[in-house]
């Protein structure tokens, strides 16, 4: 069969699983639907639908696009029934009941942002440089139950670098990944794929998992060591962002991200938390081994600054501590 004739569809809702679509429709394959989420309402009061990146590729492309609220709808069911395809590829979407993923005949095969059976789960990319690995990758593999457990594909590694947020490798992996669907469509083609059940894999002394990240997940621990908390703030930048709060010596406060930080492994005796600044140029912050350097920072309901223009107009107090 030739690429041409292999219909496809594709499941995917944010930017980056915009990549892979792109990749396969100037490949010149043949997607004949996407389904993505349904236009999320947006503004003061939500009298705005605003349409996934997903859905917008593929409405400027033509490409025929399906919304489902319920993947078990009867409806959609019988729209995607109707589409049949041979193949269904899905990046970045949900969880698919096995009526779904089942359906085609070539099966259903996932690109998943790490290197599996490491961090199975929704955020794969944010726990890899949280728990500061130097390593991570690119996996494609079938579908089945149990959520990123299923048989292997391919897999690319990718470096993480000691300075890289996790916008730097997400992006690293977006465009890897694209390249990665393409190649993987061109293997089930020909016949090539010989899947490895993840089972029988080189398996790593821990497993970790890669859960949802929620408001209070981002909570920085001041108690933790310098390279832990630097390693967890790249780990959450810029989205969803790392917080804290600025307490000051008459009880009040405010919620501060932290975007952007630097390390210094210094003796001292200063609590955790202490803040030590010249209200000018630095704004360093006391943990059990040294300084985390603040560089950029954000208050809440202000835009993100360098440290140096938020000083300039931030009036510091002796006696400031992050908790």
């Amino acid at each position: 069969m030739k690429k041409e004739d292999l219909r496809i569809v594709y499941m995917g809702t944010p930017d980056f699983a915009v990549e892979s679509l792109k990749c396969l429709v100037e490949g010149g394959y043949n997607v004949v639907g996407v389904i993505t989420m349904p236009d999320k309402p947006i503004g003061r009061h939500a009298s705005v639908l605003q349409p996934s990146p997903v859905k917008k590729y593929a409405v400027e492309n033509g490409l025929t696009v399906l919304q489902p609220e319920k993947l078990k709808d009867e409806t959609f069911i019988e729209q995607l029934r109707a589409l049949k395809a041979d193949l269904q590829i899905v990046v970045a979407f949900r969880m698919l009941p096995e009526i779904v993923w089942n359906m085609p005949r070539l099966g259903t095969f996932n690109l998943h942002a790490s290197l599996l059976p490491q961090y199975r789960g929704a955020a794969p990319i944010n726990w890899a440089v949280i728990n500061g690995d130097k390593e991570t990758g690119i996996t494609t593999f079938f579908l089945k139950h149990e959520i990123d457990t299923g048989e292997v594909i391919q897999q690319v590694k990718v470096p993480i670098e000691e300075t890289d947020d996790v916008e730097i490798v997400h992006d690293k992996l977006m465009h890897l990944g694209g390249r990665l669907v393409v190649e993987t469509v061109d293997a089930i083609l020909e016949n090539r794929v010989k899947p490895i059940p993840q089972e029988e894999m080189q398996q790593p002394e821990e497993l970790r998992p890669a859960p949802k990240i929620f408001k209070e997940t981002c909570r920085i621990d001041w108690n933790q060591p310098v390279k832990k908390i630097y390693d967890f703030i790249r780990g959450l930048s810029p989205y969803p962002a790392a917080w804290t709060e600025l307490h000051f010596p008459d009880k009040t406060s405010v919620v501060v991200k932290i975007y952007q930080t630097e390390k210094c492994l210094q003796n001292h005796s200063l609590s955790n938390g202490t803040i030590q600044t010249d209200g000018k140029t630095y704004f360093n912050v006391a943990v059990s081994d040294g300084f985390v350097v603040v560089k950029s920072l954000q208050m809440a309901g202000k835009k993100r600054l360098n440290i140096d223009e938020f000083l300039r107009g931030f009036k510091c107090v002796e006696g400031m501590e992050v908790k």
